[in-house]
């Protein structure tokens, strides 16, 4: 028996693993002290207004990040930022470009883009993405989009997440552009997601707001809400080459009947129809030229500042509709009652304005 033992203790399986060499660390200590170097470092508010003010781009992404958070520790910074920026705020041209899908709006603010900056202009584009249902993140990546104008030294682009407000419009986007104003940016592009609620919206926040269509979709008038129309300053049929200038030509000619439809606007201009190429460059001259007229006439009838005041006032009121929502909703007691009031509102034991009334009184009574 212990000579079998001996024979086994000597034997060694094919299948036996030598002990080999230490296993590296999964994570390289050399990349986690580049990754630490690389954190965001947080200033003090004269630090990012200096920024701001000198054109720091660094500095003005990091202050946006901050008015786009939904800290209130970053929120009470980022409205320091802005009192303190207000000032030096206002002197630009602020343009809303709207368009339905496929209409080639990214290629067609990259065009524009690089002729506002070839003629010694500098552009900011707010674009305004879809939100990422899961992440709440910008999904379009405006960046990838237009190539040539994010490597240009007088162009900002800044993709913003629409977090599920109210049409997909960014709600601290006016914040935003106040910012890019301070930071020397003359020329402001506010792109929205598409035609629907969100031009309401964008409409309240900007000077100029430009509707792209597309020629040969079928009946041109169709899918365009009035409202969206009568907003319009001016129409710019897109990708009007080729063979598709026929048609442009032809949607030019309906959408300017279109337009003698609606009443006079209250700036005494009259909304153009134009037709242009982004690819080609062709006609983009002519929308920019649409534009400045367009700024000059409201200058000079003293609506564009009179437009700017009553801008401000809808988003001081906006504003003030926005924090008490949060602040209802936010509320303890409110917050534990309302799955409560749901259940009794859908079971036909209570209607949904008794409901209502009954919960306003609740947070209205912990706010005396």
């Amino acid at each position: 028996m212990s000579e079998n033992k001996n024979i086994h203790d000597d034997y060694k399986s094919a299948l036996h693993v030598q002990d080999g060499v230490d296993q590296p660390d999964s994570i390289n200590p050399n990349a986690l002290k580049r990754f630490k170097l690389k954190k965001k470092i947080k200033y003090s508010v004269d630090e990012y207004v200096n920024g701001i003010l000198e054109g720091n781009r660094t500095i003005l992404g990091q202050a946006i990040t901050l008015i786009e958070s939904s800290l209130p520790e970053h929120n009470n910074l980022a409205q320091e930022i802005i009192e303190k920026c207000l000032p030096k705020s206002g002197n630009s041209i602020r343009i809303g470009i709207t368009g339905i899908p496929g209409v080639g709006k990214s290629t067609f603010i990259e065009s524009m883009g690089r002729y506002i900056t070839k003629q010694g202009g500098k552009l900011a584009v707010l674009a305004v993405d879809p939100s990422s249902e899961r992440s709440k993140g910008s999904i379009l990546g405006d960046k990838t989009r237009m190539e040539e104008l994010s490597t240009d030294p007088n162009a900002f682009i800044r993709p913003s997440p629409s977090a599920g407000s109210l049409g997909g419009v960014a709600r601290k986007t006016r914040e935003t552009i106040l910012l890019c104003e301070a930071a020397g940016f003359n020329v402001i592009f506010i792109e929205t997601v598409g035609v629907g609620q969100s031009e309401t919206a964008v409409h309240s926040m900007v000077d100029f707001f430009l509707l792209l269509m597309i020629s040969g979709a079928g009946d041109e008038l169709q899918g365009i809400k009035r409202g969206i129309m009568e907003m319009a300053d001016a129409i710019a049929i897109t990708k009007a080459d080729g063979e598709n200038i026929y048609k442009a030509d032809i949607a030019k000619v309906e959408y300017q009947n279109a337009l003698h439809l609606f009443p006079p606007t209250e700036s005494g201009w009259i909304p153009k129809v134009l037709t242009c190429s982004s690819l080609k460059k062709i006609g983009i001259k002519e929308v920019w030229d649409t534009v400045e007229d367009f700024i000059n006439l409201a200058k000079d009838s003293n609506y564009f500042d009179q437009k700017r005041k009553e801008q401000a006032k809808y988003w001081m009121y906006e504003s003030i509709n926005q924090s008490i929502k949060k602040s209802f909703y936010n509320q303890e007691g409110i917050k534990e009652k309302l799955a409560r009031f749901e259940d009794n509102v859908l079971s036909g034991k209570m209607n949904s304005f008794l409901a209502s009334k009954i919960l306003i009184n609740e947070y209205l009574k912990d706010h005396k």
